[in-house]
């Protein structure tokens, strides 16, 4: 069992342009998508569909549309009614896979709330295999809430506790990686890690994953179990106390990058659940991000739609 939580959930609509964005124009959409999302969600979606047992916890009322998207999709969820309207997040795709997105603030949670989420998390996550923490955080949230979670999920629940999981940006990343223990997993991108590390920046690192790999073994040597960096059309890295690899797809057609970097994640999930190699780990997590990208929206692939062995991987 793998539990996700996503603090702050969305309803994503991605609206298909039929060529490049055109600022200040009427443009007419070719389609628009509405499904549940938020990065842990995204999570809970693919593996899901691989048929990997998982749990969405988030926040949302009963009939809120994100809880009503997980029902019709079949999603093992646990909700935390907060008598607010979850945000709604939109995507702008262009036919060469241009992605812009607007995403809302979230609603307000209580300290209450907070900790009845807290509540839930530790009885869910009692014995899984992994807890992902994804996302960002909604307002009233402190930026240390997921290395909270992190200490009080290990101390409580100790032998017990899951391996944990996080992937979110800014404020509530660099928290998560202050402390003595860091998370067993940290899925960045290539900015983030810029920006978490202080070496090079999104663009240089995305080029040099021999640099990016630096920048993330810095991370491992404060406490990080192991980093896994998306670097987008240049594959991703892997790092860990043990070595570290580059992985590459074969060129795709992208038309969304929407949750691509979610299902990469799953994608590792799925392979460390099953016992791969870290590099075999690496590998799904590329070939499930390439997937993602190939389908529209923020649509979550299956195992069988992932090509691995279209993935390159190297020992750095």
């Amino acid at each position: 069992m793998i539990v996700t939580f996503t603090a702050n959930p969305s309803l994503d609509r991605t609206v298909e342009l039929p060529s490049a964005l055109r600022r200040g124009e009427v443009q007419r959409a070719t389609a628009v998508r509405r499904e549940p999302g938020g990065k842990g969600v995204n999570v809970s979606r693919a593996l899901a569909a691989s048929g990997l047992a998982a749990i969405a916890v988030l926040p949302g009322d009963d009939d809120d549309p994100v809880v009503t998207g997980l029902r019709g999709e079949g999603i093992n969820y646990l909700n935390l009614p907060v008598g607010q309207a979850l945000r709604s997040n939109i995507a702008l795709t262009e036919p060469d896979g241009t992605t812009t997105k607007v995403n809302e603030p979230g609603p307000t949670l209580s300290p209450q709330q907070q900790d009845q989420l807290l509540a839930a998390l530790l009885e869910h996550a009692r014995g899984a295999a992994w807890l992902v923490l994804a996302g960002s955080l909604p307002p009233g949230v402190p930026d240390d809430f997921y290395a909270r979670v992190t200490g009080e999920i290990r101390e409580r629940l100790g032998a017990q506790a899951p391996r944990i999981a996080v992937d979110s940006s800014g404020a509530p990343l660099r928290a998560a990686v202050a402390g003595e223990a860091g998370p067993d997993l940290l899925k960045p991108n290539a900015e983030e890690l810029a920006e978490l590390t202080g070496i090079g920046d999104g663009d240089g690192l995305e080029a040099d994953p021999v640099l990016a790999a630096k920048a993330a073994h810095t991370l491992v040597s404060r406490g990080v179990g192991a980093v896994l960096a998306t670097l987008g059309s240049k594959g991703a890295i892997l790092a860990t106390a043990a070595g570290s690899w580059h992985a590459t797809h074969a060129p795709i057609t992208a038309r969304s990058t929407v949750g691509a970097g979610d299902s990469a994640l799953a994608g590792y999930l799925l392979a460390h659940t099953a016992g791969s190699a870290p590099s075999d780990c690496l590998r799904q997590a590329v070939a499930h991000g390439a997937a993602a990208a190939s389908l529209p929206g923020s649509t979550v692939p299956t195992v069988d739609q992932t090509s691995p062995n279209a993935v390159t991987v190297a020992a750095l």
